[in-house]
């Protein structure tokens, strides 16, 4: 955990880890406002890596990020996801709204899910081979070992009924978070419009906005946060 004041969960993507908050400058961008708890999701960086599927269902991570939170004594906090981690904090919506504050789901295309493979849905190879050929540092710690707990991962990000209407009925600020390259950014942009909800525009694309364009990225969820507790308040 870092700073103090209201706690904001950060919770990574796919294949990454807690730190890559750290590696943009979000983590240090937030907490001159907030006690910042970044979290390695289940099957990733010093969380177990179980092989039952059954455990990465979208109600089971939720109540995952509900643990930190009553480990930490916090009744409510402002939950920020990225990618995979987006699907959780729609996961919260759905499942836990009564433990949030506010909601940021960022990278993530809340309607469609995970982009279309060359043969229709993606495939879980197909995914990694693309992975290991053009982010190489994010894939080389996944042995075989660890690839069942991955795999559970990206097979669970089907689970999308529900989505948009938790988002727009949860009864706590949201707002959605895409570079401007991401191939889902018009329609999470367009969405936003539709329901009412606040809309992040940055630069960069979908791991961009953590990596290259973090601080902009930080700036902006900063902003978002704090007229939530102006609203509150």
């Amino acid at each position: 955990m870092h700073g103090a004041g209201d706690v904001v969960v950060l919770q990574h993507g796919l294949l990454l880890d807690c730190k890559s908050w750290d590696q943009g400058g979000i983590v240090k961008a937030l907490t001159d406002r907030f006690r910042v708890v970044c979290i390695d999701s289940l099957g990733h960086g010093l969380s177990d890596k179980p092989f039952d599927a059954g455990l990465y269902g979208q109600e089971e991570r939720a109540g995952d990020v509900v643990a930190v939170l009553d480990a930490i004594g916090c009744e409510r906090a402002h939950v920020v996801g990225h990618s995979m981690g987006g699907w959780i904090a729609v996961g919260l919506a759905k499942f836990r709204p009564e433990r949030l504050a506010s909601l940021v789901v960022g990278g993530w295309d809340v309607l469609q899910g995970l982009p279309e493979g060359r043969k229709g849905r993606l495939r879980f190879e197909d995914f990694m081979a693309f992975a290991r050929r053009t982010a190489p540092g994010l894939t080389e710690w996944i042995t075989t070992d660890f690839e069942p707990g991955i795999r559970a991962c990206f097979d669970a990000l089907y689970e999308l009924d529900g989505a948009g209407a938790a988002l727009s009925s949860v009864g706590v600020p949201v707002m959605l978070w895409n570079g401007r390259n991401d191939p889902v950014h018009d329609n999470m942009q367009a969405f936003s419009a539709t329901e009412g909800l606040k809309f992040l525009s940055v630069a960069g694309d979908h791991l961009g906005i953590i990596f290259s364009h973090g601080v902009e990225s930080a700036r902006g969820i900063g902003s978002f946060l704090a007229g939530s507790l102006r609203d509150r308040d």
